[in-house]
């Protein structure tokens, strides 16, 4: 029987999901898929049937809906990274197979046949509309970014568009965050000298896929002064007791997400759509699973 274990925003706190983080992964030999972001860690692993609570909570993740932001895109692409990096490792059941293929399958028709993406709110704009609602002049103060990825890119865009001029990245990979502000008109910076870059920093946005904090009280100057801070990360990038500075001001993911509460009731009638899509491909599901175990 297919299993899966899972840690996500809807049970856990963030600083419960950091240390419960390890505990929901496998022994590397046993064939499973990993899924592994800022809201959730999740597992799947096994043979045989697929139960139908186990298909129609992927088949949740993969729409969307059990996002903290309603309808975000970004989760399928996750979810297909996740199942295609387990294909390349291992040789998974065909009903474990089955079950992520038909999931990405739920995913494309909803996005397709339902406009619960559409004007989606993303973790890059809300950090976006918070400097805006904070009206922090970009054209005045200088943008750090670590990390380069998908969300740092599209945060580095709506910056650019807002005015922003400063701009500095850092990732581990330098060559990486060079290719990035080469595109973008940034300036790379070494992540060995942290130090300096939040010296001068006045925004510092964090999003890297590190497995503990990076930025540590010892890294902040005595005489520093008010800087503000998007720790975009899971686990988080900024060591909390940052936060503890009366001129620093730390948003974390739980933090962002709260800027967009209004998002789900606005966006019902699409989620009724989606739930529909989702029955009409758990009963598909089923009916493959009856084809191909009825006679064990």
């Amino acid at each position: 029987m297919i299993q899966n274990r899972s840690i996500n925003h809807t049970n856990y706190r963030l600083e419960e999901r950091e240390k419960l983080f390890e505990t929901v992964r496998l022994d590397p030999a046993i064939p499973h898929v990993l899924l592994a972001t800022c809201n959730r860690t999740e597992v799947y692993w096994g043979m045989g049937e697929v139960p139908e609570d186990v298909a129609l909570h992927l088949y949740r993740i993969v729409a969307g809906l059990e996002s903290s932001l309603i309808g975000e895109r970004a989760i399928q692409g996750q979810v297909k990274r996740a199942y295609a990096e387990a294909s390349a490792n291992y040789r998974l059941s065909p009903s474990l197979n089955r079950l992520f293929q038909s999931a990405l399958h739920v995913g494309k028709r909803v996005r397709t046949e339902t406009g619960i993406s559409e004007g989606a709110v993303s973790h890059s704009q809300i950090t976006v509309d918070i400097l805006r609602q904070r009206k922090v002049d970009l054209n005045e103060k200088i943008v750090s970014i670590i990390g380069v990825n998908k969300l740092t890119e599209d945060i580095l865009k709506y910056l650019k568009a807002r005015g922003a001029v400063n701009i500095f990245l850092s990732n581990r990979n330098h060559e990486k965050a060079c290719a990035l502000a080469s595109r973008y008109g940034g300036t790379a910076m070494s992540l060995d000298k942290k130090r300096p870059l939040l010296q001068f920093t006045d925004v510092l946005i964090c999003a890297t896929s590190a497995p503990h904090s990076i930025i540590h009280l010892d890294d902040f100057p005595e005489e520093k002064g008010e800087m503000l801070i998007f720790d975009l990360a899971f686990p988080r990038d900024v060591d909390g007791e940052i936060g503890q500075r009366k001129a620093v001001t730390i948003f974390n993911i739980e933090d962002i997400e709260r800027f967009s509460q209004e998002n789900r009731s606005l966006r019902n009638n699409e989620i009724e759509k989606a739930e529909e899509i989702i029955r009409e491909e758990i009963i598909k599901l089923n009916k493959w699973q009856y084809r191909a175990y009825k006679t064990l």
